[in-house]
């Protein structure tokens, strides 16, 4: 089991960048693959960004491609998205997840452990 907390949420304006952490416990962390989802509000919960458990293959939304960024640090067992030239329209809160798939996955059922959420506001 890994429990997921995640950290860098905030308000920033439109074309401004945040970088979301998500701490993972357990010594079996680089045995996940890792993704992060975002929930708006009145929205259902949507795929934002995957990386496989060697953070050598990503996935992105189509939204986001070109302005965010997945990476991990296995040694600190932290999964990162860098979030690039925000928009309103990115304002959500951010999950964390962690999925025992071989590959990357976007489908949220693949995951079976997730963090609290970190909010993040973009103002227009």
């Amino acid at each position: 089991q890994v429990q997921l907390v995640e950290s860098g949420g905030g308000l920033v304006q439109t074309g401004g960048s945040l970088r979301l952490s998500c701490a993972a416990s357990g010594r079996t962390f680089s045995s996940y693959s890792m993704g992060w989802f975002r929930q708006a509000a009145g929205k259902e919960r949507e795929f934002v960004a995957a990386i496989s458990w060697g953070g050598d293959n990503t996935r992105y939304a189509d939204s986001v491609k070109g302005r965010f960024a997945i990476s991990r640090d296995n040694a600190k067992n932290t999964v990162y998205l860098q979030m690039n030239s925000l928009k309103p329209e990115d304002t959500a809160v951010y999950y964390c997840a962690a999925s025992r798939s071989l590959v990357v996955v976007t489908v949220l059922g693949a995951y079976a452990y997730w963090g609290q959420g970190t909010q993040v506001t973009v103002s227009s």
